[in-house]
């Protein structure tokens, strides 16, 4: 694996890039040696945290995890990274778009999927023409994390959602 190592408000030493190196490198097993892990190491106030993405044809693997301590945020992650390599195997390699990622070994493998992605509830609703603020205004009335609305000044389907530090994002169709 080839690590892409940067630090936001903090040095990248030695110590933090040899823990990274080692917790992240025990995901060897699953990839194969020319993939690139992108690992982003920040600081704000108490929170340390750590965002790790690797990206692959067609999709996307990342977490991020936040703690007091680093070297607790790159143990998170790791184990978070390889639940969602076991959890979501046969969604990933059925794809094979992204087989070549990863190694044989991890391929043929069986895992028990712990957690099969299930549908339980249905909701349809009227979408109506808003602006994304408006959105928000009514995506905070319902004490909801994200809201589906028809942009009034694009007529697309977008989402607003709430996101950490009290901000919000827009989630918009790419044409």
């Amino acid at each position: 694996m080839k690590f892409i190592i940067i630090g936001k408000n903090i040095e990248v030493t030695d110590g933090l890039r040899a823990a990274v190196e080692d917790k992240i490198g025990k995901l060897e097993k699953y990839f194969t040696a020319e993939t690139e892990v992108h690992v982003t190491l920040s600081v704000e106030k108490d929170r340390q945290k750590i965002e790790v993405t690797i990206p692959m044809k067609g999709n996307i693997i990342r977490s991020e995890q936040v703690s007091s301590d680093m070297y607790v945020s790159i143990d998170l992650v790791e184990e978070i990274i390889e639940r969602q390599l076991k959890k979501y195997k046969t969604k990933l390699i059925d794809k094979k778009q992204s087989s070549s990622f990863f190694k044989q070994e991890f391929i043929e493998k069986d895992y028990m999927e712990d957690e099969d992605v299930q549908i339980i509830r249905t909701k349809k609703f009227d979408i109506k023409p808003m602006y994304p603020e408006d959105a928000c205004v009514q995506m905070e009335l319902l004490g909801h994390s994200f809201y589906v609305f028809c942009n009034a000044e694009t007529d697309q389907v977008n989402v607003v959602y709430k996101r950490k530090g009290n901000t919000y994002g827009l989630i918009e169709p790419e044409n």
